[in-house]
């Protein structure tokens, strides 16, 4: 089950809603097995099989966590730890893994068989949630959580189950337990929740037609145009696709009285390749530096120390989003970039003009998108040839074709990845502050009513469309 889809906005929502909220607010526990067990019941939509798997998970980390406590020896908490780490990248490694692994060894002579593994959706989310929670009971950062069924509930928690962010368990762990809903949180929430999905319905989804399309077909028959409309189109997707989920999951979750971290900054304003791993997919990047690279030795170490931990966290991030030697190949791509800013032209890059340094960050971006979505690496290359004009022309009606037949879409994607949210309302507080009561009540009324009647349009194409994937469930 998605959130774009009828089935959730008819049908499962509102029955949680319905069911969830005729509960009094005091029996708190009462609420939290509800949301439970219609988290559950969301994730068995993608496979009913896997709802064991991710049971068998929260058992995992449960039961490390109690060894992972405070309060016991010090070779048992170690121990608690080890146990989480081995059985839950034990589990992942084998459904996302084995059969990558497979083929290499396959390749370089040794034949064994190769498995064919459905991925459960979501698995690397609620793996590395998971691993958060017993690393930080450990560490003492947070308590451990004695009753399995509110673990439960933090690991499977519906809106950020299968696609993120990455909710750490110190983010939500007083509010399991003492969080109080309310008028004004459930009102920001559906206001998010509305507007993300809009994201994905009006921009994502047109732009994911046309990276489909062009990505579709033979690379050496690709003119220069198509392949940057392609590119382009995807860069959009993506970013588009993503941060609409992770509104949505932000809005369901304040809905509910859960507060939720931001995963996405404008990444595509950024000025650096440093900078934009600060805006995107926030979760992720931090999850890595804060549970593989600072562990590692950061980078209070000696130079050769510091790239060989670079180095790690930026193959692992590769690996995190695929099995496949395109997702690695990203993950140095990026890794290179980091080193070339870190060491080597920091202080040219920084005096650079502002222009420049984000058109440099984006031709980056872009092209490393071609590499992930490319379905091998020789097809990224051919790609990338094609983008420097080495394919079948450099204009190209097809171009011009995605550009008229899109135009509407391409405008607002361009728009929105700017801050023209946080632009009107710094301007609104200025004109509230010197008494406007016209500009209250449009920074009161204005998101909402906005809010509604993108809703409203986005609905529609719901009903009558029928593209409506989302990127990041494969992982």
């Amino acid at each position: 089950m998605v959130f774009s889809s009828v089935t959730f906005l008819l049908f499962f929502l509102p029955c949680l809603l319905a069911v969830y909220f005729i509960v009094p607010s005091r029996f708190r526990k009462a609420r939290n097995y509800i949301l439970l067990a219609f988290s559950l019941v969301f994730y068995a939509f993608g496979g009913v099989k896997f709802t064991a798997l991710l049971l068998l998970s929260i058992a995992i980390n449960y039961i490390s966590g109690l060894l992972a406590a405070e309060g016991n020896g010090q070779r048992v908490r170690k121990a608690g730890v080890a146990l989480a780490v081995i059985l839950g990248l034990a589990l992942l490694g084998w459904f996302k893994y084995a059969g990558f692994f497979a083929e290499i060894i396959n390749q370089v002579g040794v034949p064994i068989p190769v498995p064919h593994i459905t991925l459960p959706i979501g698995i690397s989310f609620f793996t590395f949630q998971g691993l958060s929670y017993v690393i930080d009971v450990y560490r003492g950062d947070a308590d451990c959580q004695r009753n399995p069924l509110y673990l439960a509930l933090y690991i499977a928690l519906f809106p950020q189950l299968v696609a993120g962010p990455i909710v750490r368990y110190t983010t939500v762990e007083h509010e399991i337990t003492e969080r109080r809903e309310n008028i004004e949180d459930f009102s920001a929430g559906t206001v998010r929740f509305m507007i993300g999905f809009a994201k994905k319905m009006v921009l994502a989804n047109p732009m994911g037609e046309i990276a489909d399309a062009v990505f579709g077909q033979n690379t050496p028959d690709l003119t220069t145009g198509a392949a940057w409309i392609a590119a382009i189109a995807y860069t959009f997707q993506i970013y588009f696709d993503f941060s609409s989920y992770s509104d949505m999951a932000i809005g369901l979750g304040r809905m509910f009285g859960f507060h939720f971290l931001e995963n996405f900054n404008y990444p595509y304003i950024a000025d650096s390749i440093t900078d934009f791993w600060r805006r995107w997919h926030i979760s992720l990047s931090t999850w890595f530096r804060d549970y593989v690279y600072f562990p590692l030795g950061g980078s209070y170490c000696s130079r050769a120390k510091n790239i060989r931990n670079l180095s790690i966290v930026w193959i692992l991030t590769g690996m995190w989003h695929g099995a496949a030697w395109n997702f690695i190949f990203w993950g140095l791509w990026y890794l290179f970039f980091l080193l070339m800013e870190k060491f080597v032209w920091t202080s040219p890059l920084q005096r650079s003009p502002a222009a420049f340094k984000h058109i440099y960050t984006m031709l980056i971006v872009i092209a490393g998108w071609v590499f992930f979505r490319s379905p091998t690496l020789g097809y990224a290359g051919k790609m990338l040839l094609s983008m420097i004009g080495f394919g079948s022309g450099a204009g190209g009606g097809e171009a011009v074709y995605y550009l008229l037949e899109y135009w509407p879409e391409w405008i607002m994607c361009l728009i929105a990845i700017f801050p023209v949210k946080v632009l009107i309302e710094n301007a609104l507080k200025k004109c509230i502050s010197t008494g406007s009561a016209a500009a209250n009540q449009l920074m009161l009324w204005g998101p909402k009513i906005y809010a509604l009647c993108v809703f409203a349009v986005s609905y529609l194409k719901l009903v009558t469309g029928s593209f409506n994937p989302f990127i990041y469930f494969q992982f």
